[in-house]
């Protein structure tokens, strides 16, 4: 059996958890019922091998994790809405649903623009003015990646005071603690979930951090003279980073090795801003979002079985057998 990684992601009042080719959105609503929606998204990688190639793999998983990102978090917040007009025109709302692709590509560009123009044009820009004085070209990439986690942690630690963020990096601290649960083997029940880590290697803000890392060993490579030439440089390289930023991720992810842990360290360390200890409520919706996309019983069931034989493999010295192996899933998603 193949081994599933499931990648999550939290919304208003709610969890998205997705698994291979679905993903479900659980959300507590008002009169603190969950509702669960299950989707389906066939990914790039399964249209095309082109898509499954590395680097190539990343950018695209980027892009598909802030459409569904976005679509999730349009979904959650509908419950929150002021009162929609009861007597809506059939036509009207047509036409509200006609514009929503429309809106989410819109979110999603501008996302990526501001982004882009935060977290590196902007950090680009002050490094021209310590080049005017410094004449090292990697001592002023080393300056702007400083400028640039700099940037980044501010943004991040200004948004985790947002009182409306607070709750959502608590959903956050709960998709990963029932990750972490469903991952270690045990019953995803609220007692279990609670007893696990908030943390977790596969983060989307682990991801983050490692994008502002990768950057600067890039960066330290373009080493031209003219500034326009080098901001161009910097964003015709962002796919790439992001490419890179993400095999990065995947293998920290299936990997429990002391470097690894080591390397993904500050990671997880940024997650203390990102995410929050929930409370009980808060895990039921994640572990109902999982079951809707899983029946981790029986894949628990089943992954248990194939650990016991091939520990009765191992002992037996003299079978003829070799050990059973599997092999692991592309990780298609960031949590």
């Amino acid at each position: 059996m193949k081994r599933i990684y499931i990648g999550g992601q939290a919304v208003i009042e709610g969890v998205m958890m997705k698994n291979q080719d679905q993903y479900a959105i659980a959300v507590r609503k008002p009169d603190q019922t969950i509702d669960v929606k299950v989707e389906s998204y066939v990914a790039m990688g399964d249209r095309s091998p082109f898509f499954r190639i590395p680097i190539i793999r990343g950018i695209v998983n980027f892009i598909e994790s802030m459409v569904i990102g976005v679509k999730t978090l349009t979904y959650s917040s509908s419950f929150y809405e002021e009162e929609e007009e009861k007597n809506g025109s059939p036509a009207g709302n047509a036409a509200k649903k006609g514009g929503e692709s429309i809106l989410m590509f819109g979110t999603v560009l501008v996302s990526i623009i501001l982004a882009i123009g935060l977290f590196i044009l902007l950090p680009a820009w002050l490094a021209e003015f310590i080049r005017k004085g410094i004449d090292n070209n990697i001592i002023v990439a080393l300056l702007e990646g400083v400028i640039r986690l700099g940037i980044f942690l501010i943004y991040v630690l200004g948004i985790s005071l947002m009182n409306d963020m607070k709750r959502v990096f608590m959903y956050h601290g709960a998709e990963h603690k029932t990750i972490n649960c469903l991952e270690a083997g045990e019953p995803l029940t609220p007692e279990n979930v609670m007893k696990y880590s908030r943390f977790h290697k596969r983060c989307g803000t682990s991801f983050l951090f490692i994008v502002m890392i990768i950057s600067i060993l890039f960066f330290m490579v373009i080493n031209v003279d003219q500034a326009v030439l080098r901001i161009v440089l910097r964003l015709l390289l962002v796919p790439v980073i992001a490419g890179v930023s993400y095999e990065f991720i995947r293998l920290a992810g299936r990997n429990d090795s002391w470097i690894m842990k080591v390397l993904s360290a500050p990671g997880l360390w940024v997650q203390r801003l990102t995410t929050r200890e929930p409370d009980e409520d808060m895990v039921e919706v994640a572990i109902a979002s999982v079951e809707a996309v899983l029946d981790w019983r029986a894949y628990q069931k089943e992954i248990r079985s194939e650990a016991d034989s091939a520990d009765m493999e191992a002992v037996d010295e003299d079978s003829d057998y070799e050990d059973d192996s599997y092999e692991e899933d592309d990780l298609r998603d960031y949590e």
